[in-house]
């Protein structure tokens, strides 16, 4: 029954010819050509009337035959369907496979090879970072505080860098959260999933949350102002505070995967300054804060507060959006 019917295959359109049935009967292994199908619709891209013959099919449907059944993509939207499938199969896993690699060697590393003969005291130091337990006269550490309210500050200027410019087909969103519990071990695996380009952010979307806290100045200049504090706070300490950081960075677990987790971040901030920059399209005017951001923290902070907002650069308008949608 299925060899004497001829189905009909269309992409968009609002109208249908009638097609009379095929006195033939067409086997499904031997697919014809597609039929003719005459289009009304005002598309951008035919013109009234024209006639779409079946033999030019590459140029509008891809066709792949996979068994008894065909698989059909739309590539009416896609300008050069080749080039995107392409890039989409030929992507080079390299350093996505060193990063996981790299990922599960820090997890492997912090659980079973990292320093860890006082337990007991880094509760002790985590109760008192956290403010669960009172003033029992014991004086922390100033470098061991200034580093710990600074990786709070850390995944906040990430946010900034990848939300608005470093977003892939992976949602970032999930990893910068994780961000504020794990670190750098929780960004990690996005960093080797990303594969650019970055979808555009539009001014819609720069308007709303979270975008429009990420891209206010108010909040770069807060992080700047707060990050530098600390660090001014941990410098200024006694002299003994630094030997007594190196014992503890020797001896403690908590504290020697919080200082790794620190470089780490440090050493990845300027990847994601010079991908922000150049998604802004703003690489020669701040070329010269990309040696900068190698300063741990600061650096980064500082190009955050200097770069341009994203609606100045790349972002369309919501009116070219929709002067150029098919459908209007």
């Amino acid at each position: 029954m299925l060899e004497s019917i001829n189905l009909p295959i269309s992409c968009n359109f609002s109208r249908f010819p009638h097609l009379k049935p095929s006195r033939k009967a067409q086997s499904l292994s031997q697919p014809r050509n597609l039929t003719l199908v005459q289009s009304r619709a005002p598309l951008p891209f035919l013109k009234p009337d024209r006639i779409i013959l079946g033999n030019n099919k590459s140029q509008f449907l891809k066709h792949e035959k996979k068994g008894l059944f065909h698989v059909c993509r739309s590539s009416l939207n896609n300008p050069d369907p080749d080039k995107t499938e392409i890039q989409e199969e030929g992507r080079d896993w390299t350093s996505s496979v060193l990063l996981f690699a790299l990922w599960g060697a820090l997890l492997y590393y912090c659980f079973n090879l990292a320093p860890d003969q006082t337990p007991t005291q880094d509760l002790y130091f985590l109760k008192k970072l956290l403010n669960l337990k009172g003033d029992d006269g014991f004086r922390m550490n100033q470098i061991l505080v200034g580093l710990w309210y600074i990786m709070g500050l850390w995944p906040v200027v990430y946010a900034m860098l990848l939300l608005p410019t470093g977003r892939s087909k992976t949602q970032a969103w999930p990893f910068v959260v994780f961000s504020f519990f794990g670190g750098v071990y929780a960004l990690l695996p996005y960093f080797a999933l990303w594969n650019p380009p970055s979808p555009p952010v539009s001014e819609s979307e720069l308007r709303q949350w979270p975008f429009n806290v990420l891209e206010s100045k108010v909040t770069a200049g807060a992080t700047l102002v707060a990050g530098l504090g600390l660090i001014l706070y941990a410098l200024v300490g006694n002299a003994g505070d630094w030997k007594e950081f190196y014992q503890y960075f020797r001896e403690s677990k908590f504290i020697h995967v919080t200082s790794l987790d620190f470089c780490l971040l440090s050493a990845f901030a300027p990847f994601w300054v010079y991908n922000d920059m150049t998604g802004r399209k703003w690489f020669d005017k701040g070329r010269w804060l990309l040696p900068v951001s190698v300063v741990p923290f600061l650096g980064p902070s500082l190009y955050l507060l200097l770069r341009p907002a994203l609606s100045e650069t790349t972002a369309p308008t919501d009116s070219s959006a929709s002067s150029s949608d098919p459908s209007q």
